[in-house]
C-alpha cells in the first residue's frame, strides 16, 4: 500500500483526509511544513498532500524544502484559488493543486493521476555509499567492482533501496517481488537476504550497518542524510 504524507495544520482537516483516503493509502498525518520536512528527511512518502497556509512554515515554504530532499509527487490543497497562488505552487516544484472544498472523487482522481505519472520519473540508477544499483543495465557494483547477484536478489536490494528507512514484512517482498500467485515462505526471503549480505560483506560493503532485521515484522535499509 503506498504512502501519503498529509500536512495540515487543522486537525479536522486531517482526520477528514485520512477517513477519505485510508481505504486505499496508508495516511500519515503531520500538523505542519517543518515536520513533514522532518519526516521526509528519513521516511519515504509516496505522495504528499500539503496545505498552504499554516504557520511558521508555509506550503510553499515547506514544498521548496521538500524539493531539496526528495521529487516526491506534491498537492498543493487549500482554500485560496486565485490563479496566482496556482502557478506559484507549481512553480516552486507542485505537481498539482486542489482547492477547499474538494470533492472526495476529484482529489482520488487526481491523487492517482499524479502517482501515475511519477511513475514514467522514477530512478532507474541508486547510488549509497559508492554501492550503484542500476536498473537499466542490471548490475550491482561496489566501487566500480561488479557483485554477482540473482535477478530476484537484485530486485530485492532495489525495492530496499529506493524505500529507505521503509519496514518492508516478509509478505510484502513476497508479493513485490515474487507476486501474488507465487508460492513462497518466509524463509525464502530469509534466504535470498542472508545471500545479499554474505556477497556485500565479500567486497567489504557496511552491509550490516544498513540491511538490518526488525525482528518479527522483516527487513529495512538504514539511512541517513548519507543516502543518494
Amino acid at each position: 500500500m503506498k504512502t501519503i504524507l498529509l500536512v495540515d495544520d487543522e486537525a479536522r482537516m486531517l482526520d477528514l483526509l485520512a477517513i477519505y483516503l485510508a481505504p486505499f493509502y496508508r495516511c500519515v498525518q503531520v500538523n505542519s511544513g517543518v515536520k513533514a520536512i522532518e519526516y521526509m528527511k528519513t521516511d519515504h512518502a509516496d505522495l504528499i498532500l500539503l496545505d498552504v497556509m499554516m504557520p511558521e512554515l508555509d506550503g510553499w515554504g515547506t514544498c521548496r524544502q521538500i524539493r531539496e530532499l526528495s521529487d516526491v509527487p506534491v498537492i498543493m490543497l487549500t482554500a485560496r484559488n486565485e490563479k496566482a497562488d496556482v502557478v506559484k505552487g507549481l512553480r516552486i516544484g507542485a505537481d498539482d493543486y486542489v482547492t477547499k472544498p474538494f470533492d472526495e472523487a476529484e482529489l482520488l482522481a487526481r491523487i492517482e493521476a499524479v502517482i501515475r505519472r511519477g511513475k514514467g520519473k522514477s530512478k532507474t540508477k541508486i547510488e549509497f555509499k559508492k554501492l550503484v544499483w542500476d536498473e537499466e543495465k542490471h548490475e550491482l557494483t561496489y566501487k566500480g567492482n561488479g557483485i554477482q547477484v540473482t535477478p530476484k536478489e537484485f530486485s530485492l536490494l532495489g525495492l530496499l533501496l529506493s524505500h529507505p528507512n521503509k519496514v518492508f514484512s516478509r509478505a510484502h517482498l513476497i508479493e513485490a517481488i515474487w507476486g501474488n500467485d507465487a508460492f513462497t515462505e518466509d524463509r525464502t526471503v530469509d534466504s535470498h537476504i542472508r545471500n545479499i549480505r554474505e556477497k556485500l560483506r565479500q567486497v567489504n560493503f557496511p552491509v550490516d550497518s544498513h540491511l538490518t532485521t526488525v525482528w518479527g515484522v522483516g527487513y529495512k535499509w538504514t539511512a541517513k542524510k548519507e543516502y543518494v
